[in-house]
């Protein structure tokens, strides 16, 4: 019962801790109110004439249309670079040659040729640079939150006005094809559809191939009135290989084609959109708010003049969301209701009414319009909730009283000054920029006991310890990934898998090393559990380690060995290896979980042994002694070590002189509590290493070496008090804790989205996991905790350790004696150490020392999310507060839910052992009582 009661008290404080996290989160990550309003045609934004041309006209809107069709080509992850021509070097400098630049080709040529047909622009988007949420921006002209990151691997349909509800009011027939997330932001939103899975990131064809199929076919058929194209290649080229690879070159090459082939088929009607949804790093990942992430193509062409000019030397800076009330004008239907993204004014220059006009009027016109949408939605966003500053939001509406006012007075002034439409065109932009920022302020940047006596182990002894463990952290320190803020640093060229790598020979010889330190992880707990008597018993568990644990290395070797040589797999073997992919790692992890379910049924690694000894020997019973010589003996020890704690436990044990000689062991029960939590500790490691690259396996060696020598430096200098109470000193937590964080980052991860290794979701499950979205996140959330979660379960070995290295050989113990005779006739007798099981003397002590620790460790963990904490709220305003603060955060709160359940497993394993042991005494009592 007492145990329980611990237990409940550490779920309690957890709790507590989750509520605080809860309660933080709530105010610093905040959230944005979606309204239900939508825009319709019948309803203009404001009061006042509509812009020229679009009254009187059939089907006309706020405004006439200007085409009839369009075509959206998104290449996810289309980097603005990735568009440019390739650079000319001046004489003297080497020539700069990348893969990636200049394989657009057929830009560049219709941006010379046909100047004002086309543009290409810098399109400028907004954090966080995650799929989902671009695609909601892309078509609600609105800002996603931070917190929505989360939902990048669970899309939900968009309730909140937007582009493909406006085309399916107009009656327009929608047609995508491309990344399956469409389906669940616009469920039956399509006249006709082509999906496609999208998770699988080192499948860089089949989207894309699939997109082709039916792209062409379709334009032809001239059945759609809007047909977007949603191509993933790109994305995933950078996600698998990184954007400087040879890979990066073809898929761009293959998109050229594409665009070459769309422009050879475009009608005069018709307007040609090429965009990126966002960016990528250097590593080819995505989420943060880097330059290179926030920075997308966007191009646009027209059969027909689209532009009064030509194009300027260095592209024009835009924001993403400005596409949407662009779209929407162009195509004759109402601006989405909470858009806040300012029209492309120049592309309404070309005036074709019969009202006079200048190109300077109809861009006002245009910048009207888009204003009084803004404004009135402003107007109902803080009648609903208060997310916006009232000052700021007064500032702003007394702006565009003004500019709407000299509008609608230029309007009827017959002689317009081009000062006076430029004076009115500066103010209407400065509404509409002021009003994007006040929104991204509300929604996208954040508001808001020591041990007595003498040390048993030498001042070297330490020293040599401290060595070794200053040395492994230097070298698992060569693993680490750089943030992508220090551009000085070089991330480990290590981080990568070996299918990466090109040169066969280096391949060959990082595997050997990989599988050497495989073999190294598994020799060293065999031979750890052999030192201490606990790989002798043949209960279930450890027969599990004797041959289990090498099936687990052999299969990891194994499926290293396939995924590394995948792409080189002759054709007619392709097959099997596709599917011993999805095998083995799926054996290995049912054989640990085996493996853990053993350990609990069983967890109990004990051998007894009895046997004669010289004459007139004490009876005596010792938790210690060698392995039992043969079968007869252990067939022999059972009733004889019920019958002698029989009368152990009931003091009536006979001392007399005339009695047998008769010696008692329970084998190796010293170590009984650190025995299983060492297996299981091996048991979730193999799961977790097949997450990692396998270059990482070195790191998780390290990680054990590491934790080996921190525990004996801790216990060299803790003396064991008996009979308690049982402490563990601050210092030791805190160091435990902060090896956990050192291997989080010697893992090559780092607390950012961008660096999130998303290949770890398809290990085992190579092709996807169809429209399942809990597996892959508990995949990847695996592989980025994985040291949070061993460090935790691992916890109690800080209590164990000590007691554990309580002596390196055995002592010699005298009897009280009775008389000279028997002082000449008995001998001394060795004493081994009691080691574990002096905490079973005081068991209210051992008790209430795992509660200590646990508390201990929850209030180190609850510091470093504080000072997160603490760190976001005062930097809020900071620059680098999408970079480094608030996904520190993030991660850190994860990373203190995911310890806190490891640390109360790891505190309900040694619990279960316990129990396990005292049901093991009890059974022997009662067996002999019947």
């Amino acid at each position: 019962m007492q145990k329980v009661l611990v237990l409940l008290f550490l779920v309690w404080v957890c709790l507590l801790f989750y509520a605080g996290i809860a309660l933080f989160t709530s105010g610093f990550l905040l959230t944005r109110l979606e309204l239900t309003n939508y825009s319709i045609c019948q309803e203009p934004p404001g009061p006042g004439f509509l812009p020229w041309g679009s009254q009187g006209k059939p089907g006309a809107c706020w405004m006439t249309s200007r085409f009839s069709r369009v075509v959206l080509v998104l290449i996810d992850a289309l980097r603005f670079d990735f568009a440019q021509p390739q650079q000319s070097h001046t004489s003297g400098d080497p020539p700069v040659s990348l893969p990636f630049m200049g394989k657009l080709g057929s830009l560049q040529r219709l941006l010379e040729i046909q100047p004002h047909h086309a543009r290409l622009y810098r399109s400028q988007v907004d954090p966080p640079t995650t799929t989902m949420q671009r695609l909601k921006a892309l078509t609600t002209g609105s800002l996603p939150t931070f917190i929505d990151a989360g939902s990048n691997f669970a899309s939900h349909a968009i309730l909140e006005d937007n582009l493909i509800k406006q085309l399916n009011s107009a009656g327009r027939r929608v047609v995508f094809m491309g990344d399956d997330t469409w389906k669940d932001l616009f469920p039956g939103a399509f006249s006709k559809a082509f999906f496609f899975s999208s998770f699988n990131v080192k499948d860089l064809h089949t989207v894309d191939n699939g997109i082709l199929e039916h792209l062409y076919p379709t334009m032809d058929s001239g059945e759609w009135d809007v047909l977007i194209a949603h191509f993933l290649g790109v994305d995933h080229c950078g996600h698998k290989h990184g954007p400087h690879h040879p890979e990066m070159a073809k898929k761009l090459s293959q998109m050229d084609q594409v665009i070459r082939g769309l422009v050879e088929r475009l009608e005069n009607d018709t307007l040609l959109v090429v965009a990126g949804d966002h960016g990528m790093t250097v590593n080819g990942d995505h989420g943060g708010d880097s330059d290179l992430e926030v920075s997308a193509a966007l191009f646009l062409y027209s059969s027909t003049p689209l532009f009064p000019s030509a194009p300027p030397k260095d592209p024009e800076t835009i924001p993403q969301v400005s596409l949407v009330p662009t779209l929407a004008l162009l195509l004759g239907l109402p601006i989405p209701f909470g858009n806040i993204g300012e029209v492309m004014a120049e592309l309404f220059s070309w005036g074709e009414d019969s009202r006079p006009d200048s190109s300077a009027l109809a861009q006002a016109s245009v910048l009207h319009l888009n204003a009084q949408q803004v404004s009135r939605f402003l107007h109902a966003y803080s009648a609903a909730t208060q997310d916006l500053q009232v000052k700021e939001l007064h500032r702003l509406q007394n702006l565009f009283s003004k500019a709407s006012a000299d509008y609608q007075r230029l309007l009827q002034s017959p002689h317009r000054a081009e000062a006076t439409l430029q004076t009115v065109i500066t103010e209407l932009q400065q509404f509409l920029r002021g009003a994007r920022a006040i929104c991204i302020e509300s929604w996208a940047r954040f508001s808001l006991r020591h041990w007595e006596g003498p040390p048993r182990h030498s001042g070297a002894y330490a020293l040599r310890l401290g060595v070794g463990l200053l040395l492994c952290t230097r070298l698992a320190g060569l693993f680490h990934r750089c943030p992508e803020e220090t551009p000085a640093c070089h991330s480990s060229p290590w981080l990568s898998p070996l299918a990466s790598m090109v040169d066969g020979r280096a391949k060959n010889l990082w595997y050997g090393a990989c599988v050497g330190a495989l073999v190294a992880l598994l020799v060293a707990v065999r031979l750890w559990l052999r030192h201490y008597g606990n790989l002798k018993s043949p209960e279930p568990p450890v027969l599990f380690v004797r041959w289990g644990l090498p099936l687990m290395a052999l299969g990891t070797a194994a499926y290293w060995a396939l995924v590394s040589g995948a792409d080189e797999a002759p054709p007619r073997l392709r097959a099997l290896v596709a599917g011993a992919s999805v095998v083995l790692p799926r054996a290995v992890v049912g054989l640990a979980a085996t493996g853990l379910m053993l350990l609990l049924w069983k967890p109990v690694t004990v051998l007894v042994k009895a046997g004669t000894g010289a004459p007139r020997t004490r009876t005596v019973l010792t938790p210690f002694s060698g392995p039992p010589t043969s079968q007869a003996d252990l067939d022999y020890v059972v009733p004889q070590i019920y019958r002698h704690m029989q009368e152990e436990f009931r003091g009536r044990l006979e001392r007399t002189k005339s009695q047998g000689p008769l010696t008692v062991a329970a084998y190796r029960l010293g170590s009984v509590y650190s025995a299983a939590m060492v297996t299981a500790l091996t048991l979730l490691a193999f799961p977790l290493l097949l997450l990692h690259a396998e270059r990482i396996s070195l790191v998780f060696l390290l990680l054990f070496l590491q934790s080996f020598l921190l525990l004996h430096l801790l216990a060299a200098e803790i003396p064991i008090t008996a009979p308690g109470p049982f402490t563990v000193p601050w210092q030791a937590v805190s160091a435990w804790a902060l090896m956990a964080t050192q291997t989080f980052y010697s893992t090559g991860h780092q607390p950012v989205f961008p660096a999130i290794h998303w290949h770890a979701a398809f290990v085992g499950f190579p092709e996807g996991h169809g429209s399942s979205t809990w597996l892959p996140a508990l995949l990847v959330g695996a592989n980025t905790f994985a040291s949070h979660l061993l460090f935790a379960v691992g916890c109690p070995l800080l209590l164990l350790w000590p007691f554990l290295c309580e002596s390196q050989g055995p002592r010699k113990r005298r009897q009280p004696l009775r008389s000279e005779t028997e002082a000449r006739v008995r001998p001394e007798e060795e004493e081994e150490p009691l080691m574990e099981m002096r905490l079973r003397d005081a068991p209210h002590h051992f008790n209430a020392a795992l509660l200590q620790l646990g508390l201990k460790y929850l209030f180190v963990l609850g510091v470093q999310i504080l000072a997160c904490a603490l760190a976001a709220s005062i930097l809020r305003r900071h620059l680098m507060v999408w970079k480094v603060f608030a996904p520190k955060f993030i991660f850190e709160a994860i990373g203190f839910i995911v310890s806190s359940v490891g640390l109360l497993l790891g505190i309900a394993l040694v619990m279960r052992v316990d129990g396990a042991v005292s049901s093991w005494f009890e059974k022997l009592v009662l067996a002999q009582q019947r």
